[in-house]
């Protein structure tokens, strides 16, 4: 056999032999590691015409943990003052939520160096209704259209089931006719 033909059988099952290493076992050591944080990742199959994801921050996703979840409402995200918020719930969000763990108020969002935390209490009256699927939040005056920043705080456990949860949040204005509209929706992931 030739030098030539030699060193070309031997690259051949060289390059084969690492090949398979890296696709069958080695891959998983080289590839980078990812992390995504709470709120600010998400995936869908096909979104919706309309769809607007909005932001939150989730203290923790873990299944059974007291968690605190954060649902932003941006100056972006809003179109006009808002006198009413809706904010539906999946019916197979299966955790108790009661009106004296929930809070509106002005926040400023955190990041890397700040924690989340709430400026200023919005005075509002809060309702759940019986299947925990409806929460209706009404300030005494209402959201200015500007670009401060709002929340709505909710302190419970979460549910036993893992699984990702969309609330979505409609808004009404202060006109004749009360009218509401699309905000955006939230993805709660629970792990």
């Amino acid at each position: 056999m030739s030098t030539k033909k030699l060193l070309s059988t031997f690259k051949k099952s060289f390059f084969i032999g690492f090949s398979a290493f890296l696709f069958g076992t080695g891959s998983s050591i080289l590839a980078p590691q990812s992390s995504a944080s709470p709120g600010f990742f998400e995936y869908q199959w096909d979104p919706e015409p309309g769809y607007k994801r909005l932001k939150y921050y989730q203290s923790s996703s873990e299944r059974n943990e007291r968690s605190t979840y954060y649902f932003f409402l941006r100056g972006k995200e809003r179109k006009e003052d808002i006198t009413k918020l809706t904010i539906a719930v999946p019916d197979y969000f299966e955790a108790k939520i009661k009106t004296k763990k929930l809070n509106f108020c002005k926040v400023k969002v955190g990041g890397y160096t700040e924690r989340t935390r709430c400026i200023e209490n919005i005075p509002s009256l809060f309702k759940v209704n019986d299947k925990q699927t409806i929460i209706e939040i009404l300030p005494e005056k209402p959201i200015p259209y500007n670009k401060d920043n709002y929340a709505v705080v909710m302190k419970i456990f979460n549910p036993r089931k893992r699984g990702m949860f969309q609330f979505r949040a409609l808004s009404q204005n202060a006109d004749e006719i009360p009218i509401s509209t699309y905000l955006g929706t939230w993805n709660i992931d629970v792990q």
